[in-house]
């Protein structure tokens, strides 16, 4: 039996015991950038070699640029975003008193967009959300995720937790008993990290690009050839605030580097 069938098969035999509060908790929680090596750390610690830092400069760009001829740039309201922005991204996703529902920080700058700049939102995975993105989450690089806690987000990051250890697709997997059960073993040669987010967007040397923790997710969910959640569902969004709760007082490291 190979590598990687052996290793499925202990996921398709963990899957009968694994208890649905599975979690790392804050002692044991790591970045997937400690199980990197040396040389993509090094990457990821220098900016002159980061390639997700190509993006943050065009982030950058949008931000002080307006969208429209007349209309108003990001900086027009919130001025310089290395002050205004410091911390924000590390309380995301939030709840959206308006439309009442959760919403990530892409969706945020999005409704930023439409409401206030009179500007369409960007598709999602565009270069232009993402670039923006990465430059409003990298003015918190440094400091501890610390999610909202506002009760309103309360029913959905439950929904977030038991999806994490629901089994999905023809593998009949979940993502705790990659991400907890066997968190630092190996999976055909590569380490499995505990599968923390706060490094998005990421640059993922599998895309050759910046990508978001919803394109990780749906990879993820094809992995175990199960219907990945749709962009803006609400399940996405529950397991994205979930997930968020998981990762808390880990340092955020936007624009992270991972293989």
């Amino acid at each position: 039996m190979t590598p990687r069938r052996r290793i499925v098969a202990a996921l398709l035999w963990l899957g009968g015991w694994l208890p649905a509060a599975a979690q790392t908790d804050g002692a044991t929680r790591r970045s997937g950038f400690d199980a990197m090596s040396a040389s993509l750390q090094a990457m990821q610690r220098d900016d002159a070699q980061n390639p997700g830092m190509l993006s943050v400069a065009d982030g950058e760009a949008l931000w002080r640029g307006a969208p429209a001829p007349g209309g108003r740039a990001c900086a027009d309201c919130h001025g310089d975003a290395r002050q205004s922005l410091r911390g924000v991204a590390a309380r995301y996703p939030d709840w959206d008193a308006i439309d009442r529902r959760p919403v990530n920080l892409a969706q945020r700058i999005n409704l930023c967009r439409t409401r206030n700049q009179a500007a369409p939102a960007w598709p999602p995975e565009s270069p232009e959300l993402l670039s923006l993105e990465a430059y409003v989450a990298h003015q918190s690089r440094g400091l501890p995720l610390q999610p909202s806690a506002k009760p309103e987000l309360a029913p959905a990051r439950a929904q977030g937790r038991e999806l994490f250890a629901q089994r999905f697709g023809q593998l009949n997997l979940a993502c705790a008993l990659c991400h907890d059960a066997l968190a630092g073993r190996r999976l055909a040669g590569n380490p499995i990290p505990q599968g923390h987010v706060n490094g998005y967007p990421t640059y993922r040397l599998e895309w050759q690009a910046l990508g978001s923790l919803r394109r990780r997710i749906r990879n993820c969910m094809t992995g175990v050839r199960a219907e990945p959640f749709a962009e803006g569902s609400a399940e996405m969004a529950a397991l994205e605030l979930y997930l968020a709760q998981r990762s808390a007082g880990l340092l955020v490291e936007t624009p992270a580097v991972r293989p």
